[in-house]
């Protein structure tokens, strides 16, 4: 299995908040914005794994500041870093005005999906081979975030100390 660079799996997806996206505060729901977050990831680990890709976990998500009816949603992704068969994605989201063009970098979050082969099980997934001094950084990142996970796991199940 060869290695794979962080762009060969960057997907970008688009979506216009109308008024059904829309809180009682006339905002958009938290939930329309993480769904888009969860179909454009899924994208991302499944481009970068070559097979299905099931959603394990959602880090913290910060809604910095309200999303508006009318606003275009971008979420820009990328895999940080891959594991045996788990993959961690970058989200970002940008709501843009379209009329008078002004962007706001509104959440980012990660997250972390696992192959499937065609029996339903974890598959392996190839290597991220970061290249950049952004994507070393963000490699590193992803892979302290990993293991604290892994050792909360542990500790949640009952095997840690």
């Amino acid at each position: 299995m060869h290695a794979k660079h962080p762009r060969e799996s960057e997907t970008v997806m688009s979506d216009l908040m109308m008024p059904q996206h829309a809180n009682i505060m006339g905002n958009v729901f938290g939930g329309v914005v993480l769904a888009l977050v969860d179909r454009v990831a899924a994208v991302a680990a499944i481009r970068h794994a070559g097979k299905p890709c099931v959603t394990v976990s959602v880090d913290k998500v910060d809604f910095r500041e309200p999303i508006h009816v009318g606003e275009l949603l971008t979420a820009y992704t990328r895999v940080n870093f891959a594991g045996r068969t788990s993959m961690e994605v970058g989200v970002k989201i940008i709501a843009e005005n379209v009329l008078t063009g002004e962007k706001r970098h509104t959440n980012s979050c990660y997250v972390t999906y696992v192959a499937l082969d065609a029996k339903g099980r974890p598959s392996a997934v190839p290597p991220i081979v970061p290249e950049t001094p952004d994507e070393k950084r963000r490699y590193d990142r992803a892979a302290k975030r990993r293991a604290t996970r892994v050792m909360d796991r542990r500790y949640d199940e009952g095997r840690g100390e």
